[in-house]
């Protein structure tokens, strides 16, 4: 499978779940920034339950800005607070040692891009997972996609209310279960902490268009 698909910060379950089963990853380059969007936002589950970050952006979220142009903004101390947040959520979780050293340094180095910080943490998520998936980047903006390409762009969003027909929500054990109950479709940190390489189970088994 070839898929099309925006890139988000640390997406979530649903949208690794397609990058898990493409052969061929399309990562779209060429687009305009959208706020409201995971581009710049993920959902941990905390103490207090679902936990939303979200990277500050130079001169507000500008609607028309290309993608690959969005800057990061260090007005205030972002990376430090992301941190703090997800080894506060993730400290007890069964994969945290094997995983802190690993993720640390991308909140310790200073990304200028929105774009590039997102491509690396996704291709250290696909690489530790060992999928198989290559990933492309497009060269232009297509309003639409043909075959062999699998246009996924924007199925994926933080404000959606049922998950899509293709994603089924596979349950395991999240560290603060027991006190908020299971939370589904959370970002890729969550998947990987509470589940290792064991993730690789959740994703085949949630993805329901093979």
């Amino acid at each position: 499978m070839q898929s099309l698909l925006e890139l988000p910060y640390w997406p979530p379950v649903s949208w690794l779940a397609i990058a898990w089963h493409s052969d061929v990853l399309w990562l779209e380059a060429c687009e305009h920034y959208q706020k409201g969007s995971y581009r710049n936002r993920c959902h941990i589950a905390g103490p207090n339950g679902l936990q939303r970050l979200s990277i500050p952006l130079e001169k507000g979220k500008h609607q028309q800005t290309p993608i690959r142009d969005v800057r990061i903004s260090y007005s205030e101390p972002w990376q430090k607070q992301h941190w703090r947040s997800i080894t506060t959520a993730y400290g007890n979780a069964p994969f945290f040692e094997h995983l802190e050293g690993r993720l640390a340094k991308f909140y310790e180095k200073p990304f200028a891009f929105l774009f590039d910080l997102n491509l690396e943490l996704l291709e250290f998520t696909l690489s530790w997972l060992d999928a198989e998936s290559e990933i492309k980047l497009t060269t232009q903006y297509l309003e639409q996609a043909q075959a062999p390409l699998t246009d996924w762009r924007n199925q994926v969003i933080p404000k959606a209310t049922t998950p899509p027909d293709w994603f089924q929500a596979q349950s395991y054990p999240q560290v603060f279960l027991e006190r908020h109950g299971f939370l589904p479709d959370l970002s890729a940190l969550d998947l990987l902490f509470c589940c290792g390489k064991q993730s690789k189970l959740i994703l085949q088994q949630s993805f329901l268009q093979h």
